[in-house]
């Protein structure tokens, strides 16, 4: 996309691609999201990168990602201890994170990764620090 204001290329997000939800289970939380939500489970995996198994509900054109820790040292772990479950990040889908990071970094914005890394579903992830982001954890996606 064109920046119309400064005339350059930037890399805008698209859309809300998910909502990270920390949980102590993936099992004994499932069960609200499938029959009280009436939420579509697309799948689960385990991304050993972040130390987190992950289920995906489908919600319109969006997700929700329950993320819970698989081990002590998981930043998720880590997160529930201090806050408890809970709403954990919002992610933003873009076309070339590799773009929107630089642009970022730029701006003077703090970031938790500063390349991207894998994340689930193959896609490459990278964090923005709250506290550039006014306590939000927002997380750039994207999809190959």
């Amino acid at each position: 996309m064109i920046d119309t204001v400064h005339n350059e290329k930037v890399d805008i997000p698209k859309k809300v691609d998910h909502i990270g939800i920390a949980v102590k289970s993936i099992d004994e939380t499932l069960p609200f999201y499938l029959n009280h939500l009436k939420l579509e489970l697309l799948g689960i995996e385990e991304v050993s990168t972040q130390k987190v198994r992950v289920a995906f509900l489908k919600i319109g054109e969006s997700k929700l990602e329950l993320l819970e820790p698989m081990s002590e040292e998981s930043p998720i772990a880590n997160y529930i201890a201090k806050r408890g479950e809970g709403l954990h990040h919002v992610a933003l889908a873009v076309d070339n994170i590799e773009l929107r990071l630089n642009e970022l970094k730029e701006q003077g914005v703090r970031l938790i990764h500063e390349q991207p890394v894998k994340g689930a579903a193959n896609a490459s992830v990278a964090f923005l620090h709250p506290k550039s982001a006014h306590g939000v954890l927002y997380e750039y996606c994207e999809k190959k």
